[in-house]
């Protein structure tokens, strides 16, 4: 049975999406690549949990919140990708992994090879732009 992860897109205003930088550490998978935040699910944890328990652990931060945007199988874990809607002063988040947060812009993330393969999954929230949904019936009469 394939682990599982969680992950969080977190989106601002200007429509940048916050990646950390991964520790620069040789013995942990992707030292210093920039990341999506997240963790892996715990045995008899959902991904929903997970991701609550990630997010109080590394930026002691409280989703409340939050939507699923995709699952996906990977080679070597099934990946549940949340979003949210945030527009955090990134000086102000206790960061307790990682070396530092940023705003990426669509171009940006696009141009940064990002650790566990999530240029797909962030090429798609993009492509897909669930914050940006436009009521269908709008301008309708």
């Amino acid at each position: 049975m394939k682990r599982k992860g969680a992950s969080i897109i977190f989106v601002n205003d200007k429509r940048q999406i916050l990646l950390f930088l991964r520790d620069n550490i040789p013995d942990i998978p992707y030292p210093n690549t920039w990341d999506v935040p997240g963790g892996h699910v715990e045995k008899l944890e959902s991904p929903e949990k997970c991701i609550i328990r990630e997010m109080k652990e590394e930026m002691n931060l409280t989703l409340d919140d939050f939507e699923l945007f995709s699952k996906i199988e990977f080679k070597d874990r099934i990946e549940y990708t949340f979003w949210a809607r945030a527009d955090f002063d990134i000086d102000e988040i206790e960061l307790t992994e990682g070396q530092k947060l940023k705003w990426f812009t669509k171009d940006d993330a696009k141009q940064t090879q990002l650790a566990y393969g999530f240029n797909e999954i962030v090429e798609m929230f993009y492509n897909q732009t669930p914050f940006f949904r436009i009521s269908s019936i709008a301008g309708r009469r």
